[in-house]
């Protein structure tokens, strides 16, 4: 078993910035993929960002240049940097990952439990 567990959320004004964390613990051999998405009242979840074990990174068209995935290895945590932050950037933001649990190829799935994020003055 595999658990994500967010943080860094919280109230910012318009114009600011967060870094929202995604650590992953349990049984992990190794780092497959991990994203971001958010989802604000009333609206889907959408995808925000994503990486893969090689490094190679998604955005959603609207958000590229004002957020920036990354990851540390070795801590098999995401993070996920967001600036110029505007009103409409307001969710509760989920990480999601996929890890192999062992050296046979075996993959575990799932979801954090969100972190809340208000962009308002």
């Amino acid at each position: 078993q595999v658990q994500l567990v967010e943080s860094g959320g919280g109230l910012v004004q318009p114009g600011g910035s967060l870094r929202l964390s995604c650590a992953a613990s349990g049984r992990i051999f190794s780092f497959k993929a991990m994203a971001w998405h958010r989802q604000a009242p009333g609206k889907e979840r959408e995808l925000v960002a994503g990486i893969t074990n090689d490094g190679s990174t998604n955005y959603a068209d609207s958000l590229k240049g004002r957020f920036t995935i990354s990851r540390d290895n070795a801590k098999n945590t995401v993070y996920l940097q967001m600036d110029s932050l505007k009103p409409e950037d307001t969710a509760v933001y989920y990480c999601e990952g996929e890890f192999f649990i062992d050296e046979v190829g075996s993959t575990w799935w799932g979801w954090g439990q969100g972190t809340q994020v208000t962009v308002s003055s």
